[in-house]
């Protein structure tokens, strides 16, 4: 396949996706709920300390990041390989390296990017300056996407498998822990009046890896699933 029909399959297999979505609206608004929830939780259960909030914010803003990925991670390819669209995938000219490049674009479009931009209002309960919302927001826009890659690798290991949800769990958030060591250390950095330009890279320098990586291990893995 030539660049185009490569472009053009990966755009067709997103709005396929973005379609799906649209007509289970409950499953794309679940993640950004239990986000909302779990970050607001922390300034009511703490008290209303504003240097309390101030210092723990980076680390609970993403952890709960972390935590609501996993919730839709175990359906990025359930849904297909159970009533056998998976499988047709596989037999058309389309690599499967594409398919898995257009699944997690889709999932970081209808997940990743909204709580993105959610999260900067959402820091605004733990008194957080401003600067320190931009580089927040930095951080998910860099880290989000590689939440993604590597959960569409957890989800094609554990597909066809029972209580896959919890395997996906067990498998991604241990390659997860330096995105989320360096996403709230940027915020955390710029905060203490260091420059957040060297988590920010790192993040950067791991996105770049995880989607080079990232398709291949999960063709793989959807091959040994399907056969």
């Amino acid at each position: 396949m030539n660049q185009v029909s490569i472009l053009m399959s990966v755009r067709a297999i997103i709005e396929r996706d973005l379609r799906l979505a649209v007509r289970r609206k409950s499953e794309a608004v679940t993640g950004l709920a239990f986000y909302v929830v779990i970050a607001s939780l922390f300034p009511l259960g703490i008290g209303p300390e504003a240097d309390t909030l101030r210092q723990i914010a980076p680390g609970v803003l993403w952890v709960a990041a972390l935590l609501a990925s996993l919730l839709s991670l175990n359906r990025l390819f359930e849904q297909d390989y159970l009533d056998g669209t998976l499988e047709q995938m596989c037999l058309t000219a389309v690599p499967l390296p594409v398919l898995a490049i257009g699944k997690v674009t889709a999932h970081w479009l209808l997940f990743g990017l909204p709580l993105t931009v959610l999260a900067p209002f959402v820091a605004l309960q733990f008194d957080m300056p401003s600067q320190s919302i931009v580089v927040l927001a930095l951080s998910l826009l860099l880290g989000t996407p590689i939440l993604s890659l590597l959960g569409a690798v957890g989800a094609a290991l554990t597909l066809g498998l029972r209580g896959g949800g919890v395997l996906v769990a067990l498998l991604v958030l241990p390659l997860c822990i330096p995105v989320l060591i360096f996403g709230a250390g940027a915020v955390e950095a710029h905060s203490n009046g260091l420059d957040a330009g060297a988590h920010l890279s790192l993040l950067g320098a791991i996105l770049i890896v995880s989607a080079f990586f990232s398709p291949l291990v999960t063709t793989i893995a959807l091959r040994i699933a399907i056969e």
